[in-house]
């Protein structure tokens, strides 16, 4: 598996070289699947065109809560009168 790891590296390193980044990052995602213990058939059969790797920023350090996004047609509810009193005008009735 070393073997294969190696040479994965040297390939991938070579395409980088080469300015051949779609090949760099096919490589790059099949030893990510033999580090994470996939066998090497299932690493060159696997169909990684579809993934995706989460974008820079989009969660805090050390934090798995993600951006939250408002649905969709929601609006903002209306922002307070700052011109308004907002207590009550009316004396208490002395009975």
């Amino acid at each position: 598996m070393s073997d294969d790891l190696a040479s994965l590296y040297a390939r991938m390193d070579a395409a980088a070289k080469a300015l051949d980044f779609e090949e760099a990052r096919r490589l790059r995602d099949q030893i990510s699947l033999l580090r994470g213990g996939a066998s090497s058939a299932e690493a060159s059969a696997a169909d990684l065109s579809g993934m995706v790797r989460q974008q820079p920023g989009a969660m805090g350090l050390g934090t798995n809560h993600l951006r939250t996004a408002p649905p969709p047609g929601w609006k903002p509810p209306a922002k307070p009168d700052l011109h308004t009193n907002t207590k009550s005008r009316r004396r208490p009735r002395s009975d």
